[in-house]
């Protein structure tokens, strides 16, 4: 009843909230886009989104056919396995920024290893930066990370504004340097929170520097200074500074998929989890 293609092209959208971005990561035109979603409303005979000029909303229903679609396209996608006689083999290096610990990737990684239990999944954590060149260097086979502002490589998994956190109360004294907690480089919020500040003429001094977020926001919780986060992702215990703090806005981060150059069985394996991270991407900006 429900194409596949329609439902993957719906999932794009309700992840984006755009037509032009969901447009972008499936490699099509926009109103390739619109017909999908157009055809998928036909079928289900009710809306699935409320838009206008200037935004995309999920209806109702569109939020109750986002379950239904991962289920069918996980069905899909097993039943095609099967019948097909292909099983996914050999070794896959995953690489994810540290920001996915806390989310439901974890249950996304568990679905795969069940579907593909003779896929030997590696897992690096580590700071985009960092996984970035790991992936340059032949060491990793994909990885999920936060993309520079000035690139555009990689299959857009989700956007978001960041934003300056820390711990609740928190008072910035305006005449005094802002007290950082930073990752080390090459961390692209690090980067682009000293480049913020410098724009602005802001003085600064560092306050906690650690690779493990874990840290950072113990720091942060503990009143030590602020720290530039996804507004997604924000932690518990820790909460956006007030704008009247005077901070300089640090603008949006792109989280994108991006894939290494081996081929055969690795590429393969690579192809099916960015599926299934693709699927379940309105799940990684939820807290478990």
């Amino acid at each position: 009843m429900y194409e596949p293609t329609q439902l993957r092209t719906f999932l794009a959208v309700a992840q984006t909230l755009s037509f032009t971005r969901a447009a972008d990561r499936l490699g099509l035109r926009q109103s390739t886009v619109s017909q999908h979603v157009r055809r998928l409303e036909e079928a289900t005979g009710r809306p699935l989104f409320a838009r206008d000029t200037h935004r995309v909303e999920l209806t109702e229903d569109g939020e109750a056919m986002l379950g239904f679609a991962r289920t069918i396209l996980q069905a899909h996608e097993r039943a095609a396995a099967f019948f097909g006689g292909t099983r996914l083999r050999g070794r896959l290096r995953f690489g994810a920024s540290e920001d996915f610990v806390t989310t439901r990737l974890p249950e996304i990684l568990e679905s795969f290893r069940r579907e593909h239990p003779e896929v030997d999944l590696e897992l690096t954590v580590e700071l985009s930066g960092t996984l970035q060149a790991r992936l340059a260097a032949g060491r990793l086979d994909l990885i999920l990370a936060k993309r520079r502002g000035s690139e555009s490589e990689g299959r857009l998994v989700w956007e978001d504004t960041l934003v300056w956190i820390g711990a609740p109360g928190l008072r910035l004294d305006p005449e005094r340097p802002v007290p950082l907690i930073l990752y080390p480089p090459p961390g692209i919020t690090r980067a682009r929170a000293l480049e913020a500040l410098e724009a602005q003429g802001r003085a600064w001094r560092i306050a906690c520097t650690s690779s493990s977020l874990s840290a950072n926001v113990a720091a942060a919780r503990a009143g030590l200074g602020v720290m530039a986060h996804t507004r997604g992702l924000v932690p518990p215990g820790l909460v956006p500074v007030p704008a009247r703090a005077g901070l300089p806005e640090l603008g949006d981060v792109g989280f994108v998929l991006r894939k290494g150059r081996r081929g055969g069985e690795t590429q393969e394996a690579a192809d099916a989890l960015a599926e299934a991270i693709l699927a379940g991407g309105d799940r990684l900006h939820r807290p478990r």
